[in-house]
């Protein structure tokens, strides 16, 4: 209980919420962002951002960088080396096959930092858009993979061997082209579904979070562009990190921004390195005014003893202080927790307190992923019956908020 300011009482944006100022970034900490009215960049950030600002460099401080021959030398891989210039430059032949890093059981020691100071660049070579029907109705090809951030549940480093830093794509030509290409041959959208009622939704994050890769580049930049420009098509990327610069931006309504919230006990003790959960809800109006949609992750649901509670309690403060315009256009998923058992002896080496609510034997039963991996989720009929319970919970405080689907 107290995690929130309460009702009609919003904390003024100079004090951090309780419990919050062990966070990476305190809410006192975060600059006012541009104008929602700011016309769009035609190229790079110029002047001062936050990508500039200590709190950016608290999150990557760049020291090595692993990069392609190929890479590095085109006009993204140039701009990524100039803006760290003290960076150690390794060659590699493949972003994928890197010994210091994939399968060095003696990264571990350094999780943390790793994603801090190491950077990959390599170029995407295959190019694939894979139709999904839950988030969106496409997964783009990425234009990153991997992560400054270190979440406990996420499943990105499982296929990456004990480390998991940020891998920036730099033909982001060849990607925003790829899409272009497959935007148009879908045409207009014929039917509505619970991706969107009139665009195909296309998912740039699948494997990185945007809102980070815009401190490094401007690969989300170039997306966010590119599909303001396609009125038949939406970008759409989950985040748990508010980035001012991407109010620049000029989205005209085409991308959807999924800010991931759950309570705040819970990401502090698995959303590591993130922006706190109000902060993330705070921005949702900033968002909304600069042009961007704006829905919400209810993810992961974790349960454990007083979760209903606390998710009760997380959704009146958003009832409480998000305005109308955004009540009226916003939407939610909600995902119950996927963990992995390579992930569960990973973070064992680094966080096991995060593992104790996550490693459920009790609640959970194992799944087979898709590329072979032993996954656990929560038992058929337990996940049923907390499933039921969020929607409960989000009729009796918040029920302008739309569930688009439930996983």
């Amino acid at each position: 209980m107290g995690q929130f300011p309460s009702a009609g009482a919003r904390r003024p944006p100079s004090t951090p919420p309780p419990g919050q100022d062990d966070a990476l970034f305190g809410l006192e900490e975060l600059p006012e962002g541009p104008s929602a009215h700011a016309p769009a960049r035609p190229g790079p950030l110029v002047g001062p951002s936050f990508r500039d600002s200590p709190a950016a460099r608290r999150l990557l401080s760049v020291r090595e960088i692993h990069a392609e021959p190929a890479a590095a030398a085109s006009p993204r891989g140039r701009e990524v080396l100039e803006r760290f210039p003290d960076a150690r430059v390794i060659d590699v032949d493949s972003h994928w096959r890197i010994p210091d890093l994939h399968g060095n059981e003696g990264s571990l020691e350094r999780w943390v930092r790793i994603k801090s100071e190491v950077l990959v660049l390599g170029e995407k070579k295959t190019l694939t858009t894979r139709p999904n029907g839950r988030s969106a109705d496409w997964i783009a090809p990425g234009s990153a993979n991997g992560c400054a951030m270190a979440c406990a549940y996420c499943y990105v480093p499982r296929r990456k061997g004990y480390a998991n830093p940020i891998t920036v794509f730099t033909n982001i030509e060849q990607i925003i082209a790829h899409l272009g290409r497959h935007v148009s041959r879908q045409g207009r959208k014929r039917e509505p579904n619970q991706c969107d009622a009139n665009a195909w939704v296309y998912d740039i994050g699948e494997n990185n979070d945007c809102s980070v890769d815009a401190l490094i580049s401007e690969n989300t930049a170039d997306l966010v562009r590119a599909f303001s420009r396609w009125p038949t098509a939406k970008a759409s990327f989950a985040t748990k990190f508010v980035n001012p610069d991407l109010l620049l931006l000029d989205p005209r309504g085409r991308t959807r921004v999924r800010f991931s919230v759950m309570p705040p006990q819970d990401s502090r003790l698995l959303d590591i390195r993130t922006s706190p959960v109000e902060q993330r809800i705070a921005a949702a109006a900033d968002f909304l005014e600069a042009g961007y949609e704006v829905h919400f992750n209810l993810s992961p649901v974790v349960v454990r003893p007083g979760w209903e509670q606390d998710w009760g309690q997380l959704l009146r403060h958003m009832d409480d202080v998000l305005p109308p315009a955004v009540k009226e256009q916003t939407a939610a998923e909600v995902i119950m927790l996927t963990h992995n058992k390579d992930l569960h002896e990973l973070n064992l080496a680094w966080h096991p307190r995060a593992e104790e609510v996550l490693w459920r034997p009790d609640l959970q039963q194992a799944k087979r992923s898709e590329n072979g991996s032993e996954n656990v989720r929560y038992r058929n009929r337990d996940k049923a019956a907390a499933v039921d319970s969020v929607r409960r919970l989000v009729a009796s405080n918040a029920p302008w908020l739309r569930i688009r689907y439930a996983f």
